[in-house]
């Protein structure tokens, strides 16, 4: 449970909570209900296929098996954004408390990042570094575990003083549900199950899936209850790091402890996804591409976003790339359900997700 828990709950907390406040205000619990809610359903067509390969192996039909690759190298296009808005997002907590605290700096910083693990990758590959994840895993929890109880008694303390805000929307109608849309990758990270076949057993991949997809559910809302209702429109920024001067507000130590959960949690997650849409890439192109290889393609997509655009059109990128994948693998839900008879529920049910992760994909917007 703790591997799609530790990919669910990571950068989305730092950027989730100032986005959905600015935009959302006092409905952004009710927002963040239908984040949590989209993803669990996309988590359920994936434990539905992991269910079907593991029951019927080989008499997939050639459709599902095509659309299964062609959902694999979606998840690897999707990585490789996703690399981009990570260390994008490293290079801003990087520099957030220092004098250079610039876009142009933090670009700088991520596109050295971006060189250091090019480097690494090609020549002796990411053993070392992945050593690291569990460490970072663990500041991140205690780090977001601290920011809970402190906005706890923030929040509380306002009820006491009767001072609670209730800022009005400012993403309204059409605009909110793409907005919503494309933010669907800040609840993203549950699929990480899926490929766990080789050390764990179909029930407990779909298991760990389903409890880690509660978990992450009930921290992002308790998070996004507290936080909706303590800060004046005054009080908020919309930039990358705005948390860091909204939980300055409710404790002074909370700045820098965000900053170092952010750089540890940031890299680990990027030097992850770097490793698995190289192996991805390596495995689709029956080794014809070294995964080094695809290291370089990586980087040099991702120093092409960081330079020609901002994070919260890269998250927007992030969440159409995970929209396709996931849309496809409820594609592949629907084929199964549809092949095995099981027309009265789960055929209509695959496919509507099916249309909404490729709606997602057409319509998802940035909040800039």
């Amino acid at each position: 449970m703790i591997t799609p828990l530790a990919s669910i709950i990571g950068s989305g907390f730092l950027v989730l909570g100032p986005i959905l406040d600015a935009a959302y205000g006092k409905y952004a619990p009710l927002v963040m209900v239908a984040l949590c809610a989209c993803a669990y359903l996309f988590g359920s067509a994936i434990r539905f296929n992991i269910a079907t390969i593991d029951r019927d192996g080989i008499k997939r039909s050639r459709l599902e098996q095509h659309l299964d690759a062609a959902a694999s190298w979606s998840l690897a296009f999707a990585y490789i954004i996703s690399v981009t808005y990570y260390l994008n997002l490293f290079g801003s907590f990087g520099v957030s408390l220092t004098p250079f605290s610039d876009p142009i700096h933090g670009k700088v910083l991520t596109t050295a990042v971006f060189g250091f693990i090019l480097l690494v990758g090609w020549t002796s590959g990411f053993k070392a570094l992945e050593r690291m994840e569990l460490f970072s895993v663990g500041i991140k929890l205690a780090v977001i575990a601290g920011l809970l109880v402190g906005l706890a008694f923030f929040f509380a303390d306002k009820i006491s003083t009767d001072s609670l805000v209730f800022n009005p929307p400012e993403a309204k109608g059409w605009a909110g549900i793409t907005l919503a849309f494309g933010l669907i990758v800040t609840v993203q990270g549950f699929e990480t199950s899926r490929y766990l076949g080789k050390t764990y057993d179909a029930r407990t991949r779909i298991r760990s899936m389903r409890l880690a997809q509660f978990f992450s559910s009930a921290i992002y809302l308790i998070y996004i209850a507290m936080l909706a209702y303590v800060f004046r429109r005054d009080q908020l920024s919309l930039d990358e790091t705005a948390i860091i001067g909204m939980m300055a507000l409710v404790a002074p130590v909370l700045p820098v402890l965000l900053v170092v959960a952010a750089l540890s949690a940031q890299f680990s997650a990027a030097v992850a996804d770097t490793s698995g849409s190289g192996g991805l890439i390596f495995e689709l192109t029956r080794k014809r591409l070294k995964a080094k290889h695809a290291y370089a393609i990586l980087v040099c997509i991702g120093l092409l976003l960081t330079w020609s655009a901002h994070v919260f059109q890269i998250i927007s990128y992030a969440s159409r790339a995970f929209a396709l994948y996931y849309g496809l693998q409820s594609a592949i839900a629907a084929l199964a359900a549809y092949r095995n008879g099981q027309l009265r529920f789960h055929f209509p049910f695959y496919l509507g997700l099916a249309l909404l992760g490729f709606a997602i994909l057409v319509f998802g917007t940035a909040i800039e």
